[in-house]
């Protein structure tokens, strides 16, 4: 293996090492969360709104900036998706921060759906390159049931947790695709490989 094939790979489980952490974080911070408020799930334990979801930020992680609407300079301008094409566009996160661990977090209440709760956008480092849809920014989907997982897609798709076929659909419908406006697919493919980046 050439220097830069292992330079690559190593880069590769470092962003998978610290997306595996914030999620461990944030499976952890819900559980707290719904023991503190006595509450059955999610919903009943006041994830009502981006409102309550940005306290529960404020409570539950150390953050070192609050860039409250504004993305920047939390989160750098445009990304690319692995497919190369740059993007703008998709962006739905309402509140941003940085964490203490330099990883930049977006939060988007989605209670217009039956079981979503809240889109978690993370970039594991922050404004530091590559700034690649699916190599240091994911988005996490959190459930009524405190299911964490992809997205839901199609009709056939329709419950959580996903099952493989469904998540590797997202990814190559969405992921790897040029589709500029579709941020998902990545975290499930991670999920299905069992935390390693393969792609």
């Amino acid at each position: 293996m050439t220097v830069p094939a292992l330079m690559q790979n190593h880069q590769r489980k470092t962003y998978v090492t610290q997306l595996h952490k914030f999620y461990t974080e944030l499976s952890q911070a819900l559980i707290l969360y719904q023991t503190d408020k006595n509450a059955v799930n999610i919903k009943e334990a006041g994830f009502t709104s981006d409102d309550n979801v940005y306290q529960f930020m404020k409570d539950y992680f150390k953050i070192v900036q609050d860039c409250g609407t504004d993305r920047t300079p939390c989160f750098p301008d445009e990304y690319k998706k692995i497919s190369g094409i740059t993007t703008k566009q998709g962006w739905v996160s309402k509140r941003h921060f940085v964490l203490a661990s330099g990883a930049s977090i977006g939060t988007f209440y989605r209670g217009d759906q039956d079981s979503l709760i809240c889109e978690f956008w993370i970039d594991i480092n922050g404004n530091k390159g590559p700034n690649v849809v699916g190599r240091d920014l994911f988005v996490l989907y959190l459930y009524e049931d405190g299911t964490i997982d992809d997205f839901i897609t199609t009709s056939k798709c329709a419950s959580v947790p996903l099952t493989e076929e469904c998540r590797e659909y997202n990814y190559t419908q969405y992921c790897v695709s040029d589709k500029a406006a579709n941020f998902h697919g990545c975290f499930g493919k991670l999920l299905n490989d069992n935390w390693e980046m393969n792609y």
